[in-house]
């Protein structure tokens, strides 16, 4: 993982499910703001994705286990897209507030990630 792309991951997803529950909790239903917002969280997901593919061939392996790291990557971007399917479906106050919660989970999956790829010794 790139450190300054991982923090860039958490502060994009902890603004991004902070501005989805304040939303939430003041009665806004999903919108293009808080819709894309999630968005932004995904793509920046995939991208980190390209990027934990490429960087142990150019040199930046793992020091966890690496099984564990696509574990957590993958769970995050299914997590991304379930709550944007629910907040499309049930189209209320508490689905963007779902939102935001999953974007926290995901700022914390992201940390976790970045903690297994560079911290955590196998």
């Amino acid at each position: 993982m790139i450190e300054w792309f991982t923090w860039l991951q958490v502060g994009v997803a902890v603004v991004a499910g902070l501005l989805c529950v304040v939303l939430g909790f003041a009665g806004k239903r999903p919108n293009d703001i808080t819709l894309g917002a999630a968005v932004l969280v995904e793509l920046l997901l995939i991208a980190q994705l390209v990027v934990a593919i490429i960087a142990p061939e150019v040199g930046n392996p793992p020091t966890g286990n690496l099984a564990e790291f696509y574990v957590y990557l993958i769970s995050a971007i299914i997590l991304v897209p379930a709550a944007i399917f629910w907040a499309l479906i049930e189209r209320n106050r508490w689905s963007t507030v779902v939102l935001g919660v999953a974007c926290l989970a995901i700022a914390v999956m992201v940390y976790r990630m970045f903690q297994i790829w560079s911290v955590q010794t196998a």
